[in-house]
């Protein structure tokens, strides 16, 4: 099984995660770990702490000269910050500079100060920040290693933002993820993403946010990845609660969920084709991607499809929302933290590191290994008995 672990708050002196589970043989540096983490910091909308927040990661342990060991792998994320939020976020005791008592709408905030007893709103909006998600994204990194192992792959874009949709014909494909990366809004349908500029710019002038669609789609997912037996192993409850606790994230759509409650059954469901040449799909291909690459709780061995829709960011520029300050009981307007117009492009990245570690810790669940070696000799043989399913008797000794 593959599970990680993230602490860190975002002022603090950084961010921790630990991958547990992680075969040995995988290549991972330093480098590669940085490079995902700058992606999760593209997309026009962004506000200026992306402009000169950078991620300085250290891989703490298990990885030797670029190479997993099969242990534990520690990775950090320093605060490049750290130094002007010392004292407000020291561990040690000592004084901060302002207690928060007026807890913003739409956040963790009240609910947060409430259930833990709390009566400085910055205990709590610290750890639910989205800067959490940077240690997830590291995590991510490692899950996406074990994927190639299987020839499978990630990527998102972003297919709704501001009341505007990309057009499905412009879907991008696994080769497209630097093209997608280099638009603005990582939109793979180029008059949307102008739209989407367009439309970032006016809620900009509003002191306004915007919410959206990011798509995530997984290439080469071998079939038979999750179950049908028990509940909770069901592939498709998994992905939906992995990108449901993206913070900010409200809805997770699985291929064309929406649009098949709209259709009879006669046209909602995909075919089912002999194909030799489909290996992910253990022989046989779907006619269609409505189900986005699942049925009965398990990968078909076609296109995954999720789809996460993001809320409009709560903190906005003009601080507009009523809330109570709790010191006097009396009505107040929220406190501001430095905010986006809209962080739908970054989330797209987070969403793909989240459906990663579900596919990889299902991979690792299903094929086994403690190298690669012994995890792709594993799955080869695995999809090679798949495609002789009609021949195959699980009684058999």
């Amino acid at each position: 099984m593959l599970r990680f672990l993230t602490a860190g708050e975002s002022h603090g002196r950084g961010l921790v995660v630990i991958v547990e589970g992680a075969p040995a043989g995988l290549e991972l540096t330093t480098a590669t770990v940085a490079e995902e983490l700058a992606r999760r910091r593209l997309g026009f909308g962004r506000g200026p702490r992306m402009r000169f927040e950078r991620d300085e990661v250290t891989l703490l342990a298990g990885v030797r000269h670029g190479r997993t060991l099969g242990s534990p792998i520690a990775i950090e994320i320093a605060n490049t910050e750290w130094e002007r939020w010392k004292v407000e976020m020291s561990p040690d005791p000592g004084e901060a500079a302002a207690v928060l008592t007026a807890p913003r709408p739409g956040h963790a905030d009240l609910v947060g100060m409430q259930k833990y007893g709390l009566s400085d709103a910055r205990d709590v909006l610290e750890r639910a920040s989205a800067r959490e998600t940077a240690a997830r994204v590291a995590a991510g990194v490692v899950a996406r290693a074990v994927l190639a192992v299987l020839g499978t792959s990630v990527l998102s874009h972003t297919a709704a933002l501001g009341g505007v949709e990309a057009r499905a014909e412009h879907r991008p494909g696994p080769e497209d993820r630097d093209r997608v990366d280099d638009d603005v809004v990582r939109c793979a349908d180029p008059e949307a993403s102008a739209a989407m500029v367009a439309a970032i710019e006016a809620a900009q002038r509003d002191g306004d946010s915007l919410g959206g669609v990011a798509e995530v789609l997984a290439f080469g997912v071998p079939v038979g990845l999750g179950s049908h037996v028990h509940w909770d192993r069901k592939l498709d409850g998994l992905l939906a609660q992995a990108v449901m606790s993206i913070q900010a994230v409200k809805g997770v759509e699985l291929g064309a969920a929406a649009q098949q409650a709209t259709l009879r059954g006669s046209e909602a469901h995909d075919s089912i084709a002999r194909d030799p040449s489909h290996g992910s799909g253990g022989g046989f291909r779907r006619g269609s991607d409505r189900a986005g690459g699942l049925e009965g709780g398990m990968t078909t061995g076609s296109l995954l499809v999720v789809r996460a829709t993001m809320k409009p960011l709560s903190t906005l520029s003009r601080p507009v929302l009523e809330t109570v300050d709790l010191a006097t009981g009396e009505s107040a307007t929220a406190f501001k933290e430095r905010t986006d117009v809209t962080a739908v492009p970054a989330m797209g990245v987070v969403a793909e590191a989240m459906v990663a570690l579900v596919l990889a810790g299902e991979a690792l669940r299903k094929f086994g290994g403690d190298s690669v070696r012994e995890l792709r000799r594993n799955a080869e043989s695995y999809l090679a008995d798949a495609a002789n399913v009609a021949h195959l008797d699980v009684a058999a000794p």
